[in-house]
């Protein structure tokens, strides 16, 4: 028989969707299932986007350029002016959602075998990505204790190698919902400037913050235009996730010159996506208020309901709509599972996330979860309610 090549076996699951079947055998038992696990809004879609759609004239489906059409280019150089981030048309590569952009900036900067820096716990995927590519992840661990912060440049300068290429950040985080401040940036891009690096940053959640922090994003750096990759996506800030649009954007000719050759080989992003992307920046100011707010009153239930649980500890996020909650249970993993399989409160259960998934240490957040706040907050209060009951009848099963 043919063998599985060993990229393939090496491939990591998802954290956050390995444990779907669980959930789909709990509803099949009649259970409602809170799904904590995965950041799917359930905020709507502008409207404007949806009449894009609605209402498209075409009698032909054509593959668009291989940089993304050139109205929706031009509308998105706009918008990052009218956020304090000046990049041109010819900066801005449209991509299939953010994961393609991040996989062209892998490739574009690195070679099989080198070693890209990543904060943990980071966004599960980069593992995936950097195996797909043939890049060696080496992590920098921030605590909990500490709210995620960025950890001493100190601990970084320790792991640079002859291989390191990158340094790669989520701004604000997913899965901690940390935001680095201006001056958090400025150490990144003093480090990757004295070691002749790339800074790539997923600032997907740039809209995402709370309690009046600021985003700062890395193309706000002067002198830095050499080393900084930033990607973006329509999946959250416009709750539009299964559209796959993104975009890989750097003031760096010879990266976007590379890039372009893989988006090439991958012919053109969506059409119709991305209509209704360009669309969607006609989207009024009145939604992202309604939507912060919104999601910062989540983001203060679901937090005090957590605070409300003995021996949870959890750190305020500052942005984006996750949080690590540290459970006191053995393994978050094996509880997860329990959680759809043998548990329920009043016919209802839970899906979290478990958090060791989102780390390439071993043995490190074998206790956390990461939990997505997008649910309505009735919902994440009886959510919480469940967990708080669940923790004591697990670790119970677990002594016996």
């Amino acid at each position: 028989m043919p063998k599985i090549s060993n990229k393939g076996k090496q491939m990591p699951e998802s954290p956050i969707r390995k444990l779907v079947p669980y959930s789909e055998i709990a509803k099949k038992k009649g259970h409602k299932v809170y799904h904590l696990n995965i950041g799917q809004p359930d905020i709507k879609t502008p409207e404007v986007a949806m009449n894009a759609v609605k209402n498209i004239d075409l009698t032909i489906l054509e593959y668009s350029h291989s940089a993304g059409n050139e109205s929706y280019r031009k509308k998105l150089s706009a918008y990052y002016t009218n956020q304090g981030i000046p990049v041109n048309i010819e900066d801005i590569i449209i991509t299939t959602g953010g994961s393609e952009a991040l996989m062209f900036a892998m490739g574009s900067t690195m070679d099989q075998g080198d070693e890209i820096i990543i904060p943990e716990p980071f966004y599960a995927n980069y593992n995936g990505f950097s195996t797909a590519s043939g890049i060696t992840v080496v992590p920098v661990i921030s605590t909990i204790e500490t709210g995620f912060a960025l950890p001493a440049v100190e601990d970084f300068e320790k792991l640079i190698t002859a291989k390191t290429k990158a340094i790669l950040i989520c701004n604000p985080g997913n899965p901690t919902g940390y935001l680095y401040s201006k001056e958090e940036i400025m150490q990144l891009a003093a480090l990757v400037k004295k070691h002749d690096l790339f800074l790539i940053s997923d600032e997907v959640y740039r809209e995402f913050t709370y309690d009046g922090d600021i985003h700062y994003s890395v193309m706000n750096v002067p002198g830095l235009e050499e080393h900084a990759i930033m990607i973006d996506s329509v999946s959250k800030r416009y709750s539009m996730c299964g559209a796959r649009i993104g975009c890989i954007v750097s003031k760096n000719k010879e990266v976007m010159a590379t890039a372009m050759k893989f988006a090439q080989a991958r012919l053109s992003p969506p059409t119709i996506e991305q209509i209704a992307s360009e669309a969607a920046l006609d989207t009024p100011k009145s939604y992202f208020d309604e939507v912060i707010s919104e999601y910062r009153e989540r983001r203060d239930t679901l937090i005090n309901e957590l605070n409300k649980i003995e021996g949870v500890v959890v750190s305020k996020p500052k942005g984006a709509f996750y949080c690590i909650a540290q459970l006191p249970i053995d393994n978050a993993d094996n509880f997860a599972q329990w959680l759809l399989e043998s548990y329920d409160l009043n016919g209802e259960t839970v899906m979290v996330a478990p958090a060791a998934g989102f780390y390439s240490t071993p043995g490190m957040g074998l206790n956390q979860v990461r939990i997505a706040y997008v649910l309505k907050k009735e919902d994440l209060i009886s959510a919480v309610s469940i967990l708080k009951a669940a923790i004591p009848v697990y670790n119970a099963t677990q002594s016996k």
